[in-house]
């Protein structure tokens, strides 16, 4: 899996995931992940449009890294999951844990509410 900032502004951050999200690349996650975490109040958008897949262990780092976030008082939004990974983050109850948007623009215009 790669992860990378493709958006950075002083408000929101968007970082794309590619590939595969598993036992073996979630401390790629944590490692993006970290520098965005340092922001004063972390605000970021995951743009899942290239992530193929993502397991339980996965789904357990964005649910440890939202905790972190929300305790600085920022949020993570999820955009532009495929059919099966939103079915997946639904099935598992991510659904009302996480704010889930079709695009990534309609995460960040979310945040500008």
């Amino acid at each position: 899996m790669r992860a990378i900032v493709i958006e950075h502004r002083s408000d929101v951050a968007v970082l794309q995931l590619c590939g595969e999200l598993d036992a073996d690349t979630a401390a790629r996650l944590y490692t993006a992940l970290a520098d965005l975490l340092e922001r004063p109040v972390p605000r970021i958008v995951v743009d899942l449009t290239a992530l193929k897949f993502c397991d339980s262990v996965g789904l357990s780092a964005f649910i440890t890294s939202k905790q972190v976030i929300a305790a600085r008082g920022g949020w993570l939004s999820f955009a532009g999951a495929d059919p099966f990974l939103a079915q997946l983050l639904e099935t598992v109850g991510l659904g009302r844990y996480f704010a889930i948007f079709p695009e990534v623009e309609d995460a960040i215009a979310a945040a500008q509410l």
